[in-house]
């Protein structure tokens, strides 16, 4: 019997030329609104639909007059002042205005990015660190400067305590595998999350068979959250490090890092923070937090792909041996024995990401003009108007916990849709709404089956999203669900 994917894929065609002919009706989008649909600096959209679907053209306008301090404008969102930042976002697929709700999955780059990585490429490529002439010392800079750039974004005390790396997961398997190994003994128990990124848990099953180690998991509570005070029951001397996640890649819940990094060095154990999910969103302080390893990804917060980074404390890194072996890792070779260079150098072998990592830079500065404070105030807002208008589709279940007054939920909402599969309503809102979304298990298998369900479809929105982004979603997805229900 043919899938309702397959069904939806043969039908299509035949729906959109039997539909109801009617003359369109227009809407011409006032730029100065904040209800307007901003397409780029110097674009603003007039859409009308002809059936299920949206069309759009573009008239000449300026969005650079377009700022949050015009009084004649009245209230304009973050969102809409960000956008013209973002050339990938001025486009249309499938004939409708892109919708980018997958920033979860990763971000989009701002126009400063996408220029510091030309300028490098074209300017002063060179390999960083050894070399004695203009371009090189120029890279050498540069990069530097990149890493001092991530110090101060997350207040470490010092920028070498800034291990680049090529993404989080990376970072993750340089804990595992360099303070892991030299660490962890037979019955030594690592604490975890059963929502956590499989990036976080495999490493330390890796680990475990090595060394003997227990993996101890936290289930979730009645709000679909992991349990915190399960979690802190946990704890005993047989602790020897914690590894969660600050914020869900499919709850959207927020741990209380601080309370668990008491607790953590309580019992002397230490506390790893994947925060690939809260460095893009909100304020994180490695230092208030007292985290003792902190690791992020530049894709999710407006930079480049192939590079992230490791907070880890001076004292842990500079006791910790290498990872990978090779150039710049080392501080002698001889043919017997190595001596190894000090951190964050030892744990950086070979030529670097050098564009990535000043892209990252760039991102930084992006990020810290805009404010991340004013980020996270904007998508907490934002967040709660996704939540509570999913809430208005039938038959949907959105997973983790409710917003309240003591609950701030990520800006991002996974969700099911009672019998349809998440990735017939994905692949549905491309194609016919120009909406992406992720569906899928999101690198999170064993939360999925925790919940009974082996996939779900998830919305993730980022500073550059507006209200109007989430009401054309939510009207796709109304329109979704009732054309898979119409087989029924």
């Amino acid at each position: 019997m043919p899938s309702t994917l397959t069904l939806f894929n043969l039908c299509c065609n035949s729906i959109m030329e039997t539909v109801v002919h009617k003359l369109p009706s227009f809407k011409l989008f006032n730029p100065m609104s904040s209800s307007s649909h901003y397409r780029s600096s110097t674009r603003t959209s007039k859409s009308f639909r002809v059936g299920s679907r949206r069309r759009s053209f573009s008239i000449s306008a300026s969005a650079s007059a377009v700022r949050e301090d015009n009084p004649a404008l009245g209230s304009v969102s973050l969102g809409h002042i960000t956008r013209p930042d973002f050339p990938i976002l001025h486009q249309e697929v499938n004939g409708s205005r892109l919708v980018y709700l997958d920033n979860a999955a990763t971000s989009q780059k701002p126009t400063a990015v996408l220029n510091a990585l030309q300028n490098y490429y074209e300017a002063y490529n060179s390999n960083v660190h050894r070399g004695i002439h203009y371009l090189s010392a120029r890279a050498t800079d540069e990069y530097e400067l990149a890493r001092k750039k991530v110090a101060a974004f997350i207040n470490a005390s010092d920028s070498s305590e800034i291990v680049f790396t090529k993404n989080a997961t990376e970072a993750i398997n340089l804990v595992a595998y360099s303070w892991g190994l030299s660490n962890l003994k037979p019955e030594d128990e690592v604490i975890l999350t059963i929502a956590e990124h499989h990036s976080a848990i495999v490493p330390w099953q890796l680990v475990a068979q090595k060394t003997g180690a227990i993996l101890k998991f936290v289930s979730l509570n009645q709000d679909e959250a992991p349990d915190v005070d399960n979690l802190r029951q946990m704890f005993s001397r047989k602790t020897k490090i914690v590894v969660v996640h600050h914020v869900s890649n499919t709850l959207a819940s927020v741990l209380p890092i601080e309370k668990i990094v008491l607790w953590a060095h309580d019992v002397g154990a230490k506390v790893l923070v994947d925060a690939c999910q809260s460095v893009p969103h909100m304020v994180v302080n490695v230092q208030s937090l007292n985290v003792d390893f902190l690791v992020a990804s530049s894709h999710k917060m407006c930079g480049p792909t192939g590079v992230g980074f490791l907070y880890g404390k001076s004292e842990l890194l500079s006791a910790m041996p290498p990872f990978l072996g090779g150039g710049e890792m080392i501080s002698n070779v001889f043919l017997d024995h190595s001596t190894y260079a000090e951190p964050p150098s030892r744990f950086e072998a070979g030529t670097p990401a050098i564009g990535e990592a000043i892209g990252l830079g760039a991102a930084i500065d992006y990020l810290s003009r805009l404010g991340m404070q004013k980020i996270h105030d904007y998508e907490i807002e934002l967040a709660k108007y996704l939540y509570e208008s999913l809430l208005s589709v039938p038959n949907i279940h959105v997973y983790g916990p409710a917003p309240s007054e003591n609950v701030n939920r990520a800006a991002l909402c996974s969700f099911n849709v009672e019998n349809i599969h998440p990735t017939d309503i994905a692949t549905f809102l491309d194609q016919q709404h120009g909406v992406a979304i992720r569906s899928g298990h999101h690198c999170a298998q064993p939360l999925h089956r925790h919940l009974g369900v082996n996939a779900s479809a998830r919305a993730s929105l980022h500073f550059y999203n507006t209200k109007e982004d989430v009401d054309d979603f939510i009207q796709a997805l109304n329109d979704t669900v009732n054309f898979f229900n119409s087989f029924k």
